[in-house]
This record gives structure tokens, C-alpha cells and sequence, in this order.
């Protein structure tokens, strides 16, 4: 076979890119810089991330995907054929075949999107593969077995939940609550109580250096100290956060995560029930990170949940096992 496989998580925050027989070669951050002037690309991933908040008036830097989805086709389009060309090669003889996973919840339209971007940008053949299916198998769950194996994936636009058997989703719920969406409420907060303007890659930094799902007792808490711009006397300044307002700052949307939980276990058939109860949840994607969201969503469902090994990598390497494996999965879990 000359044709090369490749498996690309295309998430809002990160994209991750897996070749056949090589494994995961590519994860860079969802950006984009482009010249406002002739509307040129002039820097995509991990440079491109390093311009924003940083950039002229003349160069925008932003992500072309919102919520999972493609916000922007043009854009999203050269940052595939990018990442493409850098996991194979620019120069070619054959096409490859590129499976992409997208979020359950997602339209056709949203679908038909994908698989034309993919197609625009190189691929010969363009696949679709649903979040949760690619997260429980990079899980190593089997998902074929006629038992109930339910997954939670937490990725930076989207939080899919899903109940899995016999290779096929049986109760799923996709809500559009991520970790970008807990740095926003990060930096609202810090806004709100401090007055204090901070950026999305600060929030972020604070999200992962002394974030908490839930409140840690006196005298174990982080501390970090943020800098930004005063809101007041619109000067430099810099502040000492503490985990629990954090965990203060978050709560709505991890309430959002919780309540998808619940919608998916009320959905699950009472056979099924009983295996998720005996096997517990899994957890993947990077808000799976966010210390002691585990005891969170354990406490609040009476479910046992536990994070998956590598939850980073969980969907792009179920995507690469999926399309190093097409004819096995092609029918199951792939729409071309």
C-alpha cells in the first residue's frame, strides 16, 4: 500500500495528528495568523499561538474552529493541508487517506464541512469518526462487546458523554462547554473580583498550574501569582490567586458537564446501566486534567470514574487505530 494513513483529532484547542505506523506525530495548538491586509496565511500551531495578544493591527491570530466545529472553512482548510504536509510531506505521489473525528452532536452540514476541508486540503479519501467512539477505543474499551462502556471526553470546545455497546452508541449527550470555556470563565472572574484584565493563554496557565474541580482545605491550596493590566488605574499589575477561586470561577460549566453525565445515565437502558455501575466511567480529553473533576462527577452521580492513561491522546490514537483498521471500521464508526 503506498497510500499513507493518517487520523487527525481536530480539536478547538489542539490538533493532534496520527500517521500509520508512526503514531502520534503532530500536536500543536488549533491557531492561525493571517495577514488582514491579503488575507495570508502567515503562521499556523505552535507559532502562531505565540503571536496571540501579541500581534499588530495588520495580523490576526485566531482559532478557525468554535465548539468543535469549523468557524472558519478557508482558514481551517490551510491549516489541514499544513499539518498534512508536515506529518507526510509536501512533495508526494499519492493522496492519503484521512479519517477526522468530529463531536457526536455535530449536523451533516457541520459534517459535509469536514470531509470537504479534508479533501481540499489533500486527502484522497476523507472519513468521519465520532469523538466518543475514537476516545473509548484510544481507551483501549471494547467497544464491540454486549456490554454497556460509557465515556466521557472533555476536549477544549466540546464535552462528549456516551454510553457504547456492540460498536455502536446507545445514549449520548454533546454539550459545548470545554476548556476553553473554563479559561473565559477564569478570566471573567479575575475581571470581575480584581480588576484585573488578563489573556486567554494566562487563564489558561492558571487553569492548569492551581485549578480544581473542587475546593481544597485550608493550607493545601496553590497559589500563583498573575500579572496583568488594572482595570482601575490601567496599569500593570499583579495579583496572588488561589486555587478555590478557581474552583469558585468554573462551577457553572462543570455543572454543565455533570448535568450531561446525568442526561446520559437517565438515557441508558437498565442492562446497560448495570455495567457502567460494575466497569465505572472513563475519562479522556484534556479538561479530564483538571484536578479531582473525577471525585466531582463520582460524587455526584454515585458512579466510580476514573481517568484513562494519556487522556491527551485517547481520540487521536482511537482515530489512528480506526483508520490503520478501515475495513474493519469503516461501516462501524466512519462515514465517508
Amino acid at each position: 500500500m503506498f497510500s499513507k494513513r493518517i487520523g487527525i483529532d481536530l480539536g478547538t484547542s489542539n490538533v493532534l495528528v496520527y500517521v500509520e505506523d508512526k503514531g502520534v506525530v503532530i500536536n500543536e495548538p488549533s491557531v492561525v495568523a493571517v495577514s488582514t491586509g491579503d488575507n495570508r496565511v502567515m503562521a499556523v500551531g505552535k507559532e502562531a499561538k505565540e503571536m496571540v495578544g501579541r500581534t499588530p493591527e495588520q495580523i490576526v491570530a485566531h482559532r478557525p474552529l468554535a465548539d468543535g466545529v469549523i468557524a472558519d472553512y478557508r482558514v481551517t482548510e490551510a491549516m489541514l493541508r499544513y499539518f498534512i504536509n508536515k506529518a507526510v510531506g509536501s512533495v508526494r505521489f499519492f493522496r492519503p487517506d484521512v479519517m477526522v473525528c468530529v463531536p457526536a452532536g455535530v449536523t451533516s452540514t457541520e459534517r459535509r464541512a469536514v470531509i470537504d476541508a479534508a479533501t481540499a486540503a489533500g486527502a484522497k479519501n476523507a472519513y468521519i469518526i465520532r469523538e466518543p467512539l475514537a476516545a473509548a477505543i484510544g481507551a483501549d474499551i471494547p467497544i464491540g462487546s454486549p456490554s454497556g462502556n460509557m465515556i466521557i471526553d472533555i476536549g477544549g470546545g466540546t464535552s462528549e458523554v456516551a454510553v457504547i455497546s456492540l460498536g455502536g452508541i446507545v445514549a449520548v449527550e454533546s454539550a459545548r462547554v470545554g476548556g476553553d470555556k473554563f479559561d473565559q470563565a477564569i478570566s471573567a472572574f479575575v475581571r470581575r473580583r480584581h480588576n484585573l484584565a488578563i489573556g486567554d493563554v494566562t487563564a489558561e496557565q492558571i487553569k492548569i498550574q492551581i485549578g480544581s474541580a473542587m475546593a481544597l482545605p485550608e493550607g493545601e491550596e496553590l497559589g500563583m501569582e498573575v500579572r496583568g493590566r488594572d482595570m482601575v488605574a490601567e496599569m500593570p499589575k499583579t495579583i496572588n490567586l488561589k486555587t478555590n477561586e478557581v474552583v469558585q470561577a468554573i462551577q457553572g460549566q462543570l455543572a454543565e458537564v455533570i448535568n450531561s453525565v446525568k442526561g446520559v445515565l437517565r438515557q441508558t437502558p437498565p442492562e446497560l446501566s448495570a455495567d457502567v455501575i460494575d466497569r465505572g466511567m472513563v475519562m479522556a480529553g484534556g479538561g479530564s486534567l483538571l484536578r479531582n473533576i473525577d471525585r466531582v462527577i463520582t460524587h455526584a452521580t454515585s458512579v466510580p470514574c476514573h481517568v484513562a492513561e494519556d487522556p491527551l491522546f485517547c481520540v487521536v490514537r482511537g482515530t489512528g487505530v480506526a483508520v490503520e483498521n478501515l475495513d474493519s471500521y469503516k461501516r462501524a464508526v466512519a462515514v465517508r
